[in-house]
């Protein structure tokens, strides 16, 4: 993938990508993206915003573009955002996400995280209940 995008281009794919909560704004990922503990990876299309702190790496959103997805896309993100988590010095890789993203559990599941933990009613729902966040984790090699 080229270079990641810009956190208004970030921002435009998570409203698209996440209809059913709150999406996040330009302010938010500019924000995050000033840390030197946070990186994002992809492109225009599909992108990964991660944080590492000590030797844990953790995925804070993953996001397709609707009209590049079931591309594979989001499969090789996370093995790229996996290995740079690595070469921060990451052992561990966390990650959270609605019980009700059967396809984002898929593909957790394929890339190796099993699930360890759980949050109550984590995330908002636009006009229906909060939903579970089922917290994954995956050591790396």
């Amino acid at each position: 993938m080229s270079s990641p995008p810009t956190p208004q281009e970030m921002a435009r794919i998570h409203a698209a990508a996440f209809l059913q909560s709150r999406p996040w704004s330009t302010e938010e990922f500019t924000s995050l993206l000033e840390s030197p503990l946070s990186y994002a990876c992809g492109d225009r299309r599909c992108f990964a915003l991660v944080r590492v702190i000590a030797d844990e790496a953790e995925l804070l959103t993953i996001a397709t573009d609707p009209e590049f997805q079931c591309q594979g896309l989001a499969r090789r993100l996370m093995q790229d955002w996996q290995t740079l988590g690595q070469s921060r010095g990451a052992k561990t890789c966390f990650l959270e996400v609605a019980e009700d993203n059967c396809a984002a559990i898929a593909l957790y599941l394929a890339e190796g995280f099993a699930t360890c933990g759980r949050r109550s009613g984590y995330y908002a729902r636009r006009n229906a209940a909060a939903v579970d966040a089922i917290v994954m984790q995956k050591e790396l090699p």
